[in-house]
């Protein structure tokens, strides 16, 4: 009789936001200054920019009608310091934060 074997699949998790909600990758800061310094961890700021992978519906007015997100999926963006929750999934560092939390988007 042959033995079963279980076989594990590798899926990748999926972040879909809810409401006025963002899903971000952060940046990484640089860790070498223009002079030639060596930034530590632990002298690094958490980082204000990043890249968004995921946007919700947009939240819902006293109306019931929703409001669309002035955000999108690729958009660069700053956001405000000590907002938003880290959270890791698959090896990936994100942050989910709230649309109001967005102060404005980078383009280059």
């Amino acid at each position: 009789m042959a033995a079963k074997t279980a076989t594990k699949t590798a899926t990748k998790s999926k972040l879909i936001p809810l409401a006025d909600r963002v899903v971000i990758v952060p940046l990484k800061q640089e860790e070498i200054t223009a002079s030639g310094l060596v930034i530590p961890d632990t002298a690094k700021e958490k980082p204000q920019q990043g890249e968004v992978v995921a946007v919700g519906p947009g939240r819902l007015d006293d109306n019931g009608k929703r409001v669309p997100m002035d955000i999108a999926v690729g958009d660069r963006i700053l956001y405000a310091k000590y907002t938003g929750t880290d959270v890791k999934i698959d090896g990936q560092d994100y942050i989910v934060l709230n649309e109001k939390d967005i102060l404005c988007k980078v383009e280059y």
